[in-house]
């Protein structure tokens, strides 16, 4: 939102200062850092008066006029009024970094048409912004932050949409420490929250929606990051931005700066957990308690493992579309973690090295990319834990699935399913068949499946199912589907209605009896 905006902005103001150690406090020391601002700035902008740069007792003060930037647009296609010059002031320390803090707000509306042509009224106001922070030169970044939004509100209106969110506040925190494995790469962390938020949307094809969160906590880590590299790759982008394509010399020294990089980073982790959520609408009302959503990277660059995962508890909903029947069937909570695991950023960065940037057809496929990504082409996905809980049900399942990139066939799965208390499930489904009948193949269904469970020593029904690359079915032991015949499509190259009729005199061979 605004706040990572101006915090973008905070952070340009200094990208391209190297030192802040012995800096005396003038107006030509002013101008040399405003020249280093506007260094990269096209000439008008530059001397449009976008930043101005005066010395203030013992910092310097930036003024950012961002209306400059909206000078030559048309005021038919885009108009914003209320916007006053944003500005920061930045302290150098005897240490070489610089103390950067600021105190802003921001009112602002304004109109603007979209590619459809049709006009679009906005507003966005943060009654208060408050940052501090030390800021790198080394690394064109903070080492450590804190920031403070109050009061934030956006609006949006045309023909056919209208939405209106607020934040009472949001807070940030930013800290940093050099990796433990050197090279000069940082670990970064960062936490926040927010209050209060309310959106409402409302249309001419939609009904009012209302979507409200009490809180919404977030967390991110990333280890191992080579922020000196990535600067410098940015700044190398940022000055060959408008060539055609790039020399020998300079696709060279791009690929050694990303060869230098890799990997970008050893460990990436983020949570977002959101606080009694609700949904409100004619259609219906519907809350979670508590709902959660993390990622995560880590592992060595060879056999690197993604991990993903969102929980809801306490969940809730209410709606006349649903009858009432059904609600007990309507999970309590819920959650998913899933996670792929062996890949191989390592190969798969050397591979890209290997390309050239200038080839517009370049000869490696996507599909050869995936397949130095995934060793050997083989995916791997695992699911740690899946489960949902009702009145009527308690479920877990673990596993994974195994295949190839290049083919949908050639895919194994193990799994384990867990059930608590299925007499009661059976029985709330064939109580739910008394008014409607097509449930009772479902109630049949369940207990069949009950037929193969073994008894687990905390009265759990399990199911262990294995499927085999050929076909094979086993659940507990027990095969009860046989490995598949053999493939006439994939290897005698025959359509389907070619493989139901044999040639003449050409007896058809039978495919073998499955395993009861």
């Amino acid at each position: 939102m605004r706040l990572k905006l101006v915090t973008a902005t905070s952070l340009l103001a200094l990208c391209l200062v190297t030192t802040a150690q012995g800096v005396e406090i003038n107006q030509d020391g002013a101008n040399a850092v405003k020249e280093t601002l506007t260094k990269l700035l096209p000439e008008d902008l530059a001397k449009s008066g976008l930043i101005t740069v005066n010395p203030a007792g013992a910092r310097y003060e930036i003024i950012y006029d961002l209306a400059k930037l909206l000078a030559k647009a048309d005021p038919a296609t885009f108009a914003i009024n209320g916007l006053t010059p944003l500005s920061m002031f930045a302290t150098p320390l005897d240490s070489g970094l610089w103390n950067i803090e600021g105190d802003n707000n921001l009112n602002v509306s304004g109109h603007f048409k979209g590619p459809d042509q049709k006009p679009t009224d906005f507003s966005y106001s943060i009654a208060s912004l408050v940052y501090t922070g030390v800021f790198d030169p080394a690394i064109s970044y903070l080492r450590s932050g804190t920031f403070t939004g109050k009061d934030i509100k956006v609006t949006s209106k045309s023909d056919t949409e209208e939405v209106h969110a607020s934040i009472a506040a949001i807070d940030q925190k930013l800290s940093s420490t050099d990796s433990a494995g050197g090279n000069g790469r940082i670990d970064f962390a960062g936490s926040g929250s927010m209050s209060t938020f309310v959106e409402q949307v409302s249309g001419l094809q939609m009904p009012p929606v209302e979507i409200r969160a009490d809180s919404i906590d977030f967390d991110a880590k990333v280890n191992g990051l080579p922020a000196k590299q990535i600067r410098e790759i940015v700044l190398f982008v940022l000055d060959h931005l408008e060539e055609k394509e790039l020399s020998p010399e300079n696709s060279d020294k791009i690929k050694g700066m990303l060869k230098q990089a890799f990997p970008i980073l050893a460990s990436f982790s983020e949570t977002i957990g959101v606080n009694n959520l609700t949904i409100s609408s004619q259609m219906g009302n519907g809350g979670v308690k508590a709902f959660g959503y993390n990622v995560a990277v880590d592992g060595p660059s060879d056999a690197m493992r993604f991990g993903f995962g969102i929980n809801a508890q306490d969940i809730s909903l209410d709606s006349p579309l649903m009858p009432a029947s059904y609600s007990p069937f309507v999970p309590a909570s819920f959650e998913l973690q899933l996670a792929m695991p062996n890949l191989d950023f390592a190969t798969f960065g050397e591979a890209l090295m290997a390309m050239d940037f200038n080839d517009k057809a370049p000869e490696t496929s996507g599909e050869e990319m995936s397949k130095k990504l995934f060793p050997d082409g083989r995916l791997t996905v695992e699911f740690p834990k899946v489960s949902a809980k009702s009145d009527v049900y308690d479920v877990d399942m673990t596993g994974k699935i195994e295949g190839r990139v290049d083919t949908e066939k050639d895919y194994s799965m193990e799994a384990t399913i867990l059930a608590r208390d299925l007499d009661k499930t059976i029985a709330a489904v064939q109580e739910l068949a008394k008014t409607d009948p097509d449930l009772n193949q479902v109630s049949f269904g369940i207990m069949m499946v009950k037929g193969f469970a073994k008894t687990d020593a905390d009265g759990r029904s399990r199911w262990d199912i294995s499927v085999s690359r050929d076909g094979a079915i086993a659940v507990n032991g027990q095969v009860v589907k046989g490995p598949d015949g053999p493939d006439q499509d994939q290897d005698q190259g025959l359509e389907p209605d070619q493989e139901q009729e044999p040639d003449q005199g050409q007896d058809a061979v039978p495919a073998p009896p499955q395993q009861p």
